[in-house]
């Protein structure tokens, strides 16, 4: 037996050929009774706040706005729609009424999500200890500060991680049953910091940029589209100036900007909190490097190889 070198073209059994989303959207749930008056908390579970009339309305009016851009204001007949939503009764909510500007044949799949739930504050919420704790939250700093019988955003931030890596799976093993000839788009129905958290995960954000991070508004989305390199962007859907009001800063929009046509897996050397934030200074170079050739992408190098099958003849 000696083993036959095959190419992927000519392999009948290789792995289908992963297609990613075009679009990856995030949209905060609707208003909720909580939004409108805390005191709410202290008789609701938080989980069970539902929406009021407000929020229903700014849902419905979601929808529209979603199926205008999925489909390019009906421009665009190949596209599919699979949503991820929180378990809370306001999320749900909310995607039940975002689902009514869609039709059958444009949603794909749907799953209820509890990673990606609100951050947990406890249970019942006395109003004016809750004052006094979020008081303390902001001089120790959001993302590590732990409510008493809750969590803090680093918390949310790991059970968000799980999720990413759970996505990721999905779509590399076409778990969507998505049709390549098709756009797929995937819908995150969640929550404000759970949002925030997200992004930081998926940019790379340090601590510190999350901490100037400002909460979306009720059914606000951060549409991440893909580019035309293979990265994700918020800079292609969204204007510098409502990346400014999201909190990001010229460093930060930057990235994004270049995102928008970068190579995947290219290296942004202008970023500067990869390297600099981190050191105080680096040179450019070793004084006795004796090679000047850059070693070869790694990623190229993966894609070269997985382009060959050993099978046995």
């Amino acid at each position: 037996m000696r083993p036959k070198i095959e190419t992927e073209q000519n392999h009948s059994h290789r792995k289908p050929i992963t297609v990613l989303p075009k679009r990856i959207i995030l949209i905060r749930h609707g208003e909720s009774q909580g939004n409108l008056n805390s005191a709410t908390y202290t008789t609701t579970p938080d989980y069970k706040v539902p929406l009021t009339e407000e929020g229903l309305i700014q849902a419905r009016n979601a929808g529209i706005k979603l199926h205008r851009l999925l489909s390019n204001d009906g421009t665009n007949p190949h596209w599919r729609v699979y949503f991820y939503v929180s378990p809370y009764d306001r999320a749900r909510s909310t995607l039940r009424e975002i689902g009514r500007a869609f039709s059958k044949k444009r949603i794909i799949g749907v799953r209820e999500e509890c990673r990606i739930r609100e951050q947990d504050f406890g249970n019942f919420q006395v109003e004016e200890r809750m004052k006094v704790v979020k008081e303390t939250r902001e001089r120790f700093g959001r993302f590590f500060y732990r409510f008493p019988e809750g969590e803090s955003a680093a918390d949310v931030y790991d059970r968000v991680s799980s999720f990413l890596e759970s996505l990721w799976r999905d779509i590399d093993m076409n778990r969507l049953r998505h049709c390549p000839s098709q756009d797929l788009n995937l819908i995150i129905i969640s929550h404000g910091l759970t949002s925030r958290v997200f992004l930081t995960k998926w940019f790379k954000w340090t601590v510190e940029q999350f901490e100037y991070l400002n909460n979306p508004d009720n059914c606000e989305c951060r549409v991440m589209q893909l580019g035309e390199g293979g990265e994700y962007s918020l800079a292609i859907h969204h204007t510098e100036e409502e990346m400014v009001e999201w909190g990001l800063s010229p460093e930060m929009i930057s990235d994004q900007k270049w995102r928008a046509s970068a190579n995947k897996g290219q290296w942004n050397e202008r970023c500067p909190w990869y390297l600099d934030a981190f050191f105080d200074s680096l040179a450019d170079s070793d004084d006795n490097d004796s090679c000047d050739e850059p070693c070869q992408d790694q990623d190229e190098l993966v894609e070269s190889c997985s382009r060959i099958v050993i099978t046995e003849e």
